[in-house]
């Protein structure tokens, strides 16, 4: 079996969790609260993961600098990326409520939307690469933290998405389509830093805990506060909770 292999299932894996939510948003009616519910839990679960697992890899790996770095230029990078698709359309693309444009409304923000759910895969993805760097155990908590919070990525932007009168062929196109990169961006993750230093695995993986933060808070969060209200913090915090004892599970 290629080594390349596994890092790809895996990131397939995690990714598969858009496309499960996606479908609960479809064909289920969730309720917009219980959506920004589950939405907080995903929040406090990459929080935590951010935090416990990649960002303390970067800073065993490189130390401060690399990591700082790294860490500021990934949430400078999102938020640029980030910033520019909003202005074609892209901006409430984790909403589940009436707060998506349709496309006679933007012309172009369907694809906008696409190319941010992708620009909001990827750098979870690559870390799930880059975790099999470590030795050749693929770091299942990272894998499990990324599952969870993708799932109501999917589940809120495709309610959003049906809302706003997007076609079935084009929701479940966009998360079937991202599922598949985030294989192919752990992928990279694993075979382009193989034969880096540490100190580069380590900015690049403080890069992508800066890119996943700045996502957090442009895009999840908003969506968990605006619908859930007072029970956002407190969902957020079980999920960090869950995400922090999984992590140390394993030490």
């Amino acid at each position: 079996m290629p080594d390349w292999l596994p890092a790809g299932l895996w990131g397939l894996l995690a990714g598969s969790a858009l496309l499960i939510g996606a479908a609960l948003g479809y064909f289920l009616h969730v309720p917009r609260r219980m959506i920004a519910a589950i939405v907080a839990f995903g929040s406090g679960v990459l929080t935590s993961a951010l935090s416990f697992e990649l960002m303390d890899e970067a800073y065993e790996r490189g130390g401060f600098v690399s990591t700082g770095i790294g860490f500021l230029a990934g949430g400078a990078m999102y938020t640029l990326a980030n910033w520019l698709l909003c202005r074609y359309g892209a901006k409430h693309r984790k909403r589940s409520g009436g707060h998506q444009p349709a496309e006679h409304e933007h012309q172009g923000s369907g694809m906008a939307i696409a190319v941010g759910a992708l620009l909001d895969g990827i750098p979870e993805s690559i870390v799930i690469g880059l975790s099999l760097l470590q030795g050749g155990a693929v770091g299942w908590v990272a894998v499990t933290a990324v599952f969870l919070s993708n799932l109501p990525e999917g589940l809120s932007s495709a309610a959003g998405m049906k809302q706003a009168g997007r076609s079935r062929t084009y929701i479940f196109g966009v998360w079937g389509g991202i599922a598949a990169m985030s294989g192919l961006a752990a992928i990279v993750g694993f075979t382009v830093f193989k034969g880096f230093p540490a100190g580069v695995v380590a900015g690049t993986t403080a890069v992508a805990a800066g890119a996943i933060m700045a996502m957090l808070v442009d895009t999840m969060i908003p969506e968990a506060f605006a619908e859930a209200h007072d029970l956002a913090g407190l969902v957020t915090v079980l999920g960090f909770l869950i995400s922090f004892i999984l992590s140390k599970s394993v030490e």
